[in-house]
C-alpha cells in the first residue's frame, strides 16, 4: 500500500514520517513514535485504555486512521506531567488511589483532563457518565471519581488563588 507523509504534533513535539493512511494512530504512537503511554486494550473502542486527547477532544486511538490525525494535535499522558512534576490528575489519582494494576489508568487520566476541560466543575453524576467510556477491571471507580472531584477541586482553588 502506498504510504503518506504524516505530520502530528505529539505531546507539544512535531513528528513528521511516513504511514500507511489506514494504519491506527494507537499503532502510530506506539510503535513508530515511542510514545507507549496510551495502551491496547480491545481494539473495538470499548475499554478507552488507548484514550489520547486530539485536537481538544476525547477520542480512542485504535479506531483513529493515521490519514485522519494528519496534521493533528495529540496529547498523551507522557505530556500531562512528568515523574519530577505530576500533573494534579496524575498527583491525585496516585493519592486517592484511582489505580490499581495501571493498564487503565493512561486513558483514564487522559480522559479526565478533557473532561475537566469541558466540565470544570462536575458532580460525582457527571463525573462517572463523562469517565464512562473507559473501563476499569481492578478499582470499581469510586477512587477514581473521588480523584476527578479533587483534581477538580485542586484546579478551581488554583484559579481563584490567581485571579
Amino acid at each position: 500500500m502506498d504510504k503518506m507523509h504524516f505530520k502530528v504534533t505529539v505531546n507539544g513535539k512535531q513528528e513528521e514520517l511516513l504511514v500507511e493512511p489506514r494504519e491506527l494512530l494507537i499503532h502510530v504512537l506506539r510503535e513508530k513514535l515511542g510514545v507507549t503511554g496510551p495502551h491496547i486494550g480491545c481494539e473495538t473502542s470499548h475499554c478507552g485504555a488507548c484514550t489520547v486527547d486530539m485536537d481538544g477532544k476525547s477520542v480512542k486511538s485504535c479506531t483513529v486512521f493515521a490519514a485522519q490525525a494528519n496534521g493533528a494535535d495529540v496529547t498523551t499522558i507522557e505530556g500531562l506531567g512528568t515523574p519530577d512534576g505530576l500533573h494534579v490528575l496524575q498527583q491525585m489519582f496516585k493519592e486517592h488511589h484511582g489505580l490499581q494494576c495501571g493498564f487503565c489508568t493512561p486513558g483514564m487520566i487522559t480522559r479526565a483532563y478533557r473532561l475537566l476541560q469541558e466540565n470544570p466543575d462536575p458532580s460525582e453524576e457527571d463525573v462517572r457518565f463523562g469517565m464512562s467510556g473507559n473501563l476499569c477491571r481492578c478499582t470499581g471507580y469510586q477512587n477514581i471519581v473521588k480523584a476527578v472531584l479533587a483534581s477538580a477541586a485542586e484546579l478551581n482553588a488554583v484559579k481563584e488563588a490567581a485571579q
